[in-house]
């Protein structure tokens, strides 16, 4: 009754039920139930029938309501709350904390705001007034207390016109007996104004209990379970405890920009009001945030790790000796050349070279520590043994005393796995080989007609069509192919370009048919098909070859078309996903869902699906993508990442997300009841974050997908996650000395690798080189005239290098630092046109900027041609952009 009609329905029903016991005692049991269960305020009013403290609080109730929106607007819940709690029973106060960490503050407001309307405390308006004036809301004018000379207590309301703002606000003004008055045992008590807005749980103390005591400490703990609040009460601890009078900072690392973006605010909401300083700085704002001055001037300092590492790669800052604490978000990332992984290393050499400057604790945060390649317990533990030495961690801190308390507040959903039969038929899949099949003859066909020695033939070329259409496998190798068909060379340079260009254009097809193949096996036909007809739209037919390929295509248009219209042809996985997706949200109408996909392509095309697809419109999905840029395709701004997380928190009407691995990890997400991996599986951490999206009690996580493999993977998962598990419990069975011993050993042998490691120092070489245009391979400019803007972009500055390309206007200008985009720049010969980067204005300098992973970069002195993807990676000499030479 309370899930369909509310909670009024539902007590009346539950009165009615009642009053229909006929056993002795039941009246004194339900009053006993009400004091249980906090009701004191309506025990006492019904044990002595006399309801009139209930009823006065009817209209400080109405002054709320009038108030509501002002006070949703203007009152933070998780700082008010612990000063009001007691007016509530603790179910409504979990309630609404959990509602308030799921949906944000506005909805923890109203969740609030309902909760207080139903209070049976006599005294909440007063304990409410206290804690408003107490965090100096400006809400507070509106809930005035005076004095009655009388000493009685009067409620009167009246309607004040604000004459500064011109709107009508409504005041409540109460009039108190004096402070001796008695207040009721029931009524809710005033608390003293505490320091700490919240209270932590006990396995919340459990897992900070180590670092605590001053200890090197990984928290291994669920997600959602509040671990960065346990880092709260660790810097609480760090700031507060310090006999010696040594000036503490606190460093708090996390490794995406919305996850730094989320505990920046976290962290200044916590610590500013206890007066410590906190900032952050991240990748989007490094350029204009002076770190040094940040990390000087504050107590708390939230960053991305990279700008860390430049930081003391620079000298910006001194070394890791300037903190007291380091906090590690995610830490199970410190492998490799992993950002943290870097600060670990400068951390350890300083560390193990016996540096008098002391050094800070280290603590990091993850739900998983993973087992890397690990076959069985002993390489897992080995492999935690290894992060533990990466991050001088001498304890893992799980939960382990506390579990029922955990257990309360997350809950692990039920992992299901559903197989799907893949289409018997896939006319869409024929027609798309056979077109496939004629493009790989042509490269063949291209081979041939210029009777190219073996010497220039591409490895593995002849048996092109063993390969399997459709696959990542297949993906990989065309990627493989076009790239070393760019680097073909020959004695006939006019040849090579010809070649070269026709390579590149074969090659470029075979990718987007075998992306079009895969978008078909997840998702519609008409997907595939309306990628293809984009693709082929902006292909410009510039030559014979580049013509007779969209020529090729279009001749197929209308039988693709067909296909993808026939009910017979629909996939499958959708018509499971649907009845996936009918049945929990008949289920449930309140269900929140994420659906995790491999990539954007995918998360777009089952958005599009869905918003048209009458049984599932009403969903109204919305997508989360991370922000980097994948083949030509930027991904979202961090202010549509934001609006998107927002809307899917608090609006009510977006019930699913989809997105990519960027909601993984981290990132602040709503409780779901049902968690979709289509298709989607990774290692056992991936497993681990993706599962823990789905926190609320009676949540599912499940695998669809119509191969086996990837469910083998995902069991597979499932196992080496108990193996992690037990892995861990074992070391925690360990004397800790012996654990550190074993830790230090790990820590030398790695120092030694490091140490016998010659490094070569880059020579970057003076020879002059010449940039060809990677598709048509006509020379571009030479190395000697390209200059370096900012340290960021590139470009020519040779006077020649205006005849090579041609300018259009930008689609979307804009300015970026100190450029301002207004065009693009594009090869100039006629059957090419291949993207070369933009034209921006600098200052008062309108210049080309390029991007070297559009170019073929030959050596003149021997030919030697290479392919860059980065700037980075270039082995030449660069000079830094000079107005001054400019303007001679």
């Amino acid at each position: 009754m309370k899930t369909n009609k509310g909670v009024t329905a539902a007590a009346t029903l539950f009165l009615e039920c009642l009053l229909k016991f006929e056993e002795t005692g039941w009246f004194r049991g339900f009053l006993d139930a009400l004091h249980g269960a906090g009701y004191t305020g309506l025990a006492e009013a019904i044990q002595s029938w006399n309801f009139q403290k209930i009823e006065k609080l009817e209209k400080p109730k109405l002054l709320l309501k009038f108030l509501h929106k002002e006070f949703k607007d203007n009152v933070h819940v998780d700082i008010i709350l612990p000063r009001i709690s007691g007016c509530l029973i603790n179910q409504q106060c979990e309630e609404i904390r959990q509602v308030q960490n799921n949906l944000g503050n506005i909805a923890g407001t109203d969740k609030l705001v309902e909760y207080l309307l139903r209070s049976d405390k006599e005294n909440w308006p007063k304990v409410l007034k206290l804690a408003l004036e107490a965090e100096e809301y400006e809400f507070s004018k509106l809930w005035t207390l005076e004095e009655d000379t009388n000493g009685t207590k009067n409620a009167e309301m009246y309607d004040s016109q604000a004459e500064e703002n011109g709107v009508s606000t409504m005041q409540i003004c109460y009039k108190e007996e004096s402070e001796q008055q008695n207040l009721s045992e029931n009524s809710c008590p005033l608390p003293e104004i505490p320091e700490k807005p919240l209270k932590p749980r006990s396995y919340q103390l459990e897992l900070a209990s180590p670092a605590l005591e001053g200890k090197n400490t990984i928290i291994c703990a669920p997600t959602g379970c509040g671990k960065t609040f346990a880092a709260l009460l660790i810097c609480e601890n760090h700031l507060t405890n310090n006999p010696a009078g040594q000036k503490r900072k606190i460093v708090f690392l996390a490794t995406q920009v919305p996850v730094y973006e989320q505990q920046e605010s976290v962290f200044k909401k916590y610590f500013e009001r206890l007066g410590y300083k906190v900032a952050g700085i991240c990748g989007e704002i490094a350029e204009d945030a002076p770190v040094e001055c940040v990390v000087d001037n504050n107590d708390i300092i939230v960053l991305t790790p990279q700008i860390l590492v430049n930081s003391i790669k620079s000298g910006t800052v001194r070394s890791l000796s300037v903190f007291t604490l380091m906090i590690f978000d995610e830490c199970h990332n410190t492998s490799k050349k992993h950002p943290y992984n870097v600060l670990m290393i400068n951390y350890l050499d300083q560390k193990l070279g016996r540096s008098a400057n002391p050094l800070p604790q280290v603590i990091g945060l993850t739900a998983s520590i993973g087992v890397g390649d690990a076959k069985d317990k002993f390489e897992a533990i080995e492999h935690i043994c290894q992060v533990c030495a990466c991050l001088d961690a001498s304890v893992i801190s799980t939960v382990k005393k506390n579990v029922s308390d955990l257990e309360q507040v997350v809950y692990k959903p039920e992992k299901l796995f559903r197989k799907v039969e893949s289409q018997p038929v896939n006319k869409f899949k024929f027609v798309i080989s056979k077109l496939m099949e004629e493009t790989e003859n042509l490269i063949e066909k291209t081979f041939k007609e210029y009777d190219l020695i073996p010497e220039y033939q591409l490895e593995n070329l002849s048996q092109i069509q063993n390969r399997v259409f459709g696959t990542q496998k297949y993906e990989q190798w065309i990627i493989d192919v076009h790239k070393k068909c760019m680097l073909l060379q020959m004695e006939d340079k006019n040849k090579e370009r010809k070649i070269c260009k026709e390579l590149f254009l074969y090659t470029s097809n075979l990718r987007k048919y075998n992306d079009a193949l895969i978008i078909s096996e997840d998702v519609r036909i008409q997907d595939a098909v309306r990628y293809l007809k984009e693709f082929f739209r902006e292909a410009e037919s510039f030559d014979e070859t580049e013509q007779y390929l969209i020529h090729q295509f279009k001749e197929k248009i209308q039988e693709l078309e067909d296909i993808s219209t026939d009910p017979r042809n629909e996939n499958l996985k959708l018509d499971e996903l649907t009845f996936i997706l009918e049945e929990q949200y008949h289920q449930n109408p309140e269900t929140q869902t994420i659906l995790f996909v491999k990539t954007r392509a995918l998360a777009d095309a089952l958005k599009k699906w869905m918003e048209e697809n009458p049984k599932l419109s009403y969903l109204k999905p919305v997508v989360l993508t991370g922000r980097g840029k994948r083949n030509q395709n930027t991904g979202m701004t961090l202010p549509s990442q934001k609006g998107v997380l927002d809307t899917f928190r608090t609006s009510g009407e977006n019930k699913i997300l989809i997105a990519t691995s960027v909601a993984d990890e981290g990132i602040d997400i709503a409780q779901c009841n049902l968690v979709i991996l289509y298709e989607y599986v990774g290692n056992v951490i991936k497993m681990i974050q993706t599962r823990g999206r789905g926190r609320a009690r009676g949540s599912k996580c499940l695998l669809l997908s119509s191969k086996e493999e990837v469910i083998e993977k995902e069991q597979i998962n499932i196992y080496k996650e108990k193996m992690m598990n037990d892995a861990i419990e074992e070391i925690q069975t360990w004397n800790e000395e012996v654990f550190v011993r074993k830790i230090h050993h790990l820590q030398l042998q790695e120092k030694a690798i490091r140490d016998n490691v010659i490094v070569a120092k880059p020579q970057l070489e003076e020879n002059n080189k010449r940039l060809l245009c990677r598709k048509c391979k006509v020379f571009a400019c030479h190395t000697a005239d390209i200059r370096v803007v900012e340290d960021t972009h590139h470009t020519v500055i040779a006077d020649a290098f205006k005849e090579s390309f041609v300018t259009e206007p930008h689609p979307k200008p804009k300015d970026f630092g100190s450029l301002k985009k207004t065009g693009k720049i594009f090869c100039a010969e006629p059957s090419c046109h291949h993207d070369w980067g933009i034209f921006a204005r600098y200052k008062t300098f309108d210049v080309p900027v390029i991007k070297i992973d559009n170019f073929v970069v030959e050596d003149v002195a021997t030919g030697l041609q290479t392919l860059y993807s980065k700037w980075k990676q270039c082995n030449f000499k660069m000079i830094p952009f000079d107005a001054r030479e400019m303007s001679n």
